[in-house]
């Protein structure tokens, strides 16, 4: 296969997608050095589709081993590279963090995928009013601690942060009422493997935003 001319550890990655964005955040963090590749969804690689059977990213070969979904491979690289450990010990713990992560898939990406594939302006907007409403519900829970319903930062953070990341090229502004998010969005953009993980695309997201 292609991958045998590559190094041993690969990460294949789309530099917009904030599902790819997740995976360089804990690889930043534990300071992991990998190889990653820039893929291009709209013309997909052979390579990905030999290596993964749903042909998308992203996908992380380390070794014989092949991984697909940002989840999977966030919690393998936390356990492979335990130090610093984004996952607590306790096993209450972590499913509750298990299922923290599936509520902001659940509540918060679901919209920003539809805002993003809307037909048209109408049903973009739904979802943009459904995405912001639902973060202004829960702001009071940004505020509570330094990091996402933790003190220590954890895989949480790198599930929200290309989020937070990406609001203002959905067009949305959070209202005054969301504050405690817009705080803790300043604390995680400031975190050194937030601006090491960004690709050269996603850094130009914030000047377009800002333009």
């Amino acid at each position: 296969m292609a991958t045998s001319k590559r190094s041993a550890t690969i990460l294949f990655s789309d530099p917009h997608c904030p599902y790819c964005h997740r995976v360089r955040m804990v690889l930043a963090e534990k300071k992991i050095v990998v190889e990653i590749v820039d893929v291009d969804v709209r013309d997909m690689p052979e390579e990905i589709m030999e290596l993964n059977p749903y042909g998308t990213v992203p996908t992380f070969v380390d070794r014989e081993l092949q991984l697909y979904e940002s989840q999977v491979i966030m919690e393998y690289l936390d356990e492979r590279f335990p130090h610093p450990s984004l996952m607590p010990i306790d096993p209450v713990a972590r499913a509750k963090n298990r299922l923290y992560m599936y509520r902001i898939d659940r509540d918060w990406y679901t919209p920003m995928r539809e805002i993003l594939h809307a037909k048209n302006a109408k049903q973009a907007q739904a979802a943009r009013n459904r995405l912001c409403e639902s973060l202004v519900a829960t702001a009071p829970v940004f505020g509570a601690h330094r990091f996402f319903m933790n003190d220590e930062f954890s895989l949480i953070d790198c599930c929200l942060a290309p989020l937070l990341w990406r609001l203002p090229l959905l067009n949305i502004e959070l209202p005054a009422p969301a504050t405690p998010i817009l705080d803790y969005a300043r604390r995680i953009f400031e975190w050194p493997s937030f601006g090491f993980s960004l690709s050269e695309i996603e850094r130009e997201m914030a000047a377009t935003a800002t333009a």
